[in-house]
Parts: C-alpha cells; structure tokens; sequence
C-alpha cells in the first residue's frame, strides 16, 4: 500500500505506475480516491474546529453560571449540544470516508523499482544470470514420479483415498532426503546469521491483508470454517506478522530470520503427466528467510537473500538461474523480484524452485511496523526469500542427480543428514 501523500503530490506518477503493470482499470480508482481524501481532510476539519469550539464554549458555561447568567449559560448548553450532534454525524461520515479511502489504496498497487523491466506477464521476465552448466546426459531421465516409484518413495493413491487430490505421501529415503534437504536450507542460513523460527502455521485475516493482496489471498489461502483464522500459504506471512504494530529499536535492525514451516495452498493439479507428480499440490514444506530493515538498507539485502538460494542449489549440484520479474508479472505489494529457477535436464528447460521480493514499505505500512531512531518513527521494509520449497527442490535434485544405473547420489553437504549415505539405490 503506497502512502495517501503520494496521491495528494503526484497523482500522475501513481498513474503511470498502474500503467506500467498492465492494470489500466484501476487507473479510475486515483482519482476516486483523491476526490475522498478532499472529503475526508475537510470533515476532519470541521470535525476539529468543532471539538476546539465545543472546548471553548463548555469553559464559559462554568463562568456564566457563576455569575448567575443563568439564561446565556443555557444558550451556551444549546450550542455546544448542536457542536456535539454535528460532530457525532461528521465521525461516522469520517469513518464511512476512512473505510473506502484504506480499501482503495490496498488495491492500488505499490511503486516498482526504477531497474524492473516492463512486461505484461511471465512471459516477459528477463534472464539475469546462470550458475552452473546445464547438462543432459546420455541417457532418458524418467518423470520425478517414476524416479520415486524406483525407490518407493511417493504413493498419491492413497493420499486420495485420504485428502484427495493435490496431496502425497512421501515414503522412506525420499521422506528422508527431503527433510535432509530442509534442515540443510536451515542450517545454511543459520550459519549466515539468520535468526531459526517455527512460527504459527494458521494465522488471523489482519495479518493476511497486512502482507498480501486481496486477490491474492482468495486464489491461495485456505480458510477455517467458523474462525478467522487461515492456513499459511508461506511461513514469511506468519514471521512478518509477528511484528504487527511494534516498533522496533535502530539497534536490532536489521530482523534478520529464517523459518520452517509446512505450507497450503489452493493450487489445481495440471493435467495429463504432471498430475501424477509434484508440481503443483495443495501441501508442501518451506524453508524461508525475511528481512526487515532500514528503507536504505533493502536493496543491499535483496542482492544477499537471492544469492543465498543459488548458493544452496549450487552445492546440492543443481544448475540454476535467475529471471527478473518483469512490471506486469509483480505482485501488487512488491517493488522488486526475482525468481530462482532449477534446471531440469528432463525437460531441458529451467523451473522455478523460489522466489526473493523486495516489498519496499507496503507491508510495514499495512502492519504498522515501524522503527524508532535519533530522526523519529519511520516505517521499515520488508524482503523475503525461498532458502528451499519441497518438493519443487526435490523434483530438481532427482533430476539432477540421477545416474545412469537408477542411482540417486547424495552430494557431500546431504550425507551427514542422510546418516552418512552417499547413494540411493533403486529398489524396482
């Protein structure tokens, strides 16, 4: 959410921002809200002379009366009664005002980054830089699926006899490598100095509107029947919340902290192939990282966190690359972002494994996150980070590291979380 004062200073330049990401029908909504700010600041004044009359007359009423001006005290009593009714209107006309003010302005979409490039969609993301050399080798690399079912690592029938689709049971050493390959994302980031956290996997709908759009929260959150209270799409929701409406001290920031939690989202199945694997589910677990920081600090920072995650991917021996997200392809609340993909020597294509953003004081505004320093109280900003989502880094890592013979191997920094295992071998 961008601040009102922008659209009070420079209406256009709002405009031109709605424009550069393809929302040419919320360009209406600046003017809207505009004309309600007007609307607003004037019954806030009145509101407010009417309270500064109120006070002064109420002070004379005690005089007069002490004087015994009985009948002009009266008047007095009349008028103030008449300030009183007029202010009671205009604060719930104000409150009425405020309510379609904050519900336009969470629509209206955060100002991007000068650097990001201008596209409509995915489509238009541009390539940024590769680590590692995309490789094919000499022999047909299966499905991640079958590669699974040769170590009898993934049974999704039975997930849909018990929770239907979009849900797996991972089996064995492919349960094992999986949380091997968590723990090793948190442990990595926790050598970088990043601060271990379990956080609350359900979480109120202040905090989901604090941290995401609305559309957003309908196309991924699930919501418990009878209690305000949602699943966690993504455990950075629950981590930025838990600084709602605090202020933090100059001297802990930078917030730095890295974060477990299993994740729900709303998301179809595909069709044919890919609805036998692991692409798109309704349950998955992430590993993820924030930052909350001084707003000259967060670009420093966006540099780091995507770096940490080609770190890790490259020392589970998987090429990767970064793609820039391109105007169109932002979500509403970010400023900047890249996505981190995996090379798959399958499709002979790279997928994306995570996601760094840059959200710039949107959330902290929604949120009242804010910091308190030798110049004031100022609103901090938010980043956040993918270290490693599985099973999309498990899909990577399969692939990768398949062998020739149906072997899995397990790269150095795996094995100590693998008790020591060098290589899976297949069991069909």
């Amino acid at each position: 959410m961008i601040d009102i004062n922008l659209i009070r200073t420079n209406k256009e330049l709002v405009k031109e921002n709605i424009k550069k990401k393809f929302q040419d029908q919320k360009l209406p909504l600046v003017d809207e809200v505009e004309e309600l700010d007007k609307q607003f600041r004037a019954t806030k004044q009145e509101v407010d002379e009417l309270r500064a009359s109120r006070n002064t007359l109420s002070s004379k009423i005690g005089a007069l009366m002490k004087d015994k001006k009985i009948e002009e005290a009266n008047q007095v009593k009349e008028q103030v009664k008449k300030n009183n009714d007029r202010i009671a209107k205009l604060e719930s006309e104000e409150e009425v005002l405020s309510e379609k003010i904050k519900k336009i302005m969470m629509t209206i979409p955060n100002i991007i980054d000068k650097s990001v490039p201008i596209g409509k969609d995915d489509s238009q993301n541009v390539e940024l830089q590769k680590f590692g050399e995309p490789k094919v080798p000499d022999f047909e690399v299966p499905y991640h699926a079958d590669i699974l079912d040769s170590i009898c690592g993934l049974d999704k029938e039975s997930a849909g006899r018990t929770s239907g689709n979009g849900f797996y049971y991972l089996l064995g050493d492919a349960a094992r490598l999986h949380e091997a390959m968590i723990a090793y994302g948190r442990d990595f980031m926790i050598e970088q100095g990043f601060t271990y956290a379990i956080p609350p996997f359900m979480i109120r709908s202040d905090v989901v509107n604090g941290v995401m759009s609305f559309a957003e929260m309908e196309a991924m959150m699930y919501k418990i029947e009878g209690e305000d209270l949602y699943l966690v799409g993504t455990s950075e929701h629950s981590m930025i919340g838990r600084f709602k409406g605090q202020i933090i001290s100059e001297i802990d920031l930078p917030v730095t902290m890295t974060s477990y939690s299993p994740c729900f989202r709303k998301e179809g199945g595909a069709h044919g192939l890919e609805e036998r694997g692991l692409y798109r589910v309704h349950q998955f677990e992430k590993q993820e990282m924030i930052v909350i920081c001084k707003p000259e600090d967060s670009m420093k920072w966006y540099e780091k966190m995507w770096k940490y995650t080609v770190d890790i991917f490259r020392n589970l021996d998987i090429p990767v690359r970064t793609l820039e997200c391109c105007s169109g392809d932002l979500a509403d609340l970010k400023v900047k972002s890249c996505d981190v993909e995996a090379w798959s020597p399958r499709q002979k294509k790279y997928f994306e494994v995570g996601s760094c953003s840059n959200l710039g004081d949107a959330q902290a505004r929604r949120l009242g996150i804010r910091a308190k320093g030798e110049k004031g109280t100022y609103l901090l900003h938010t980043l956040n980070n993918t270290v490693l989502a599985s099973p999309r880094a498990l899909i990577a890592f399969l692939e990768n590291n398949l062998q020739k013979d149906g072997s899995i191997r397990i790269p150095k920094v795996l094995q100590p979380y693998m008790g020591g295992k060098e290589v899976i071998l297949p069991k069909k």
